[in-house]
C-alpha cells in the first residue's frame, strides 16, 4: 500500500507562514512529480506548484513569488514553504505524487493525500 500523509496546515493571520509537508510511504520504486493542489469552498480543485525528481518546479501565478516547493527525493517527502498568506490563499491542501511506480517494471499510477486545512484569517 502507499499513502501520502499531508502534516503542517492551520490557522494563520495574513501576512503569515505556515510550511506543509507531505510524506509518501509504502512499497515506491520512483516518483516523477510531486506537488501540491488546493480547494477551496465552491471552487475546483487548482494546481499550486509541483516538482519533478529532476527539482524542475511549476507555479500558479497567484503564488509565485510566495510559495516555494521543494523536494527530497530519498526520503519521498515533498514541501510547500508559504509566505506572505492572504485570505484568498485559504483552502484544503492536498499533496499529489504522480507517475508514482511500486515496482521498475510497473506502469505509473496517481495518488492524493487526505487533504490538510489551511486558513487565513484578515
Amino acid at each position: 500500500q502507499v499513502q501520502l500523509v499531508e502534516s503542517g496546515g492551520g490557522l494563520v493571520q495574513a501576512g503569515g507562514s505556515l510550511r506543509l509537508s507531505c510524506a509518501a510511504s509504502g512499497s515506491i520504486f520512483s516518483i516523477n512529480g510531486m506537488g501540491w493542489y488546493r480547494q477551496a469552498p465552491g471552487k475546483q480543485r487548482e494546481l499550486v506548484a509541483r516538482i519533478t525528481s529532476g527539482g524542475f518546479t511549476n507555479y500558479a501565478d497567484s503564488v509565485k513569488g510566495r510559495f516555494t516547493i521543494s523536494r527530497d527525493n530519498a526520503k519521498n517527502t515533498v514541501y510547500l514553504q508559504m509566505n506572505s498568506l492572504k485570505p484568498e490563499d485559504t483552502a484544503v491542501y492536498y499533496c499529489n505524487a504522480d507517475g508514482l511506480r511500486r515496482t521498475n517494471w510497473a506502469r505509473g499510477t496517481d495518488y492524493w493525500g487526505q487533504g490538510t486545512q489551511v486558513t487565513v484569517s484578515s
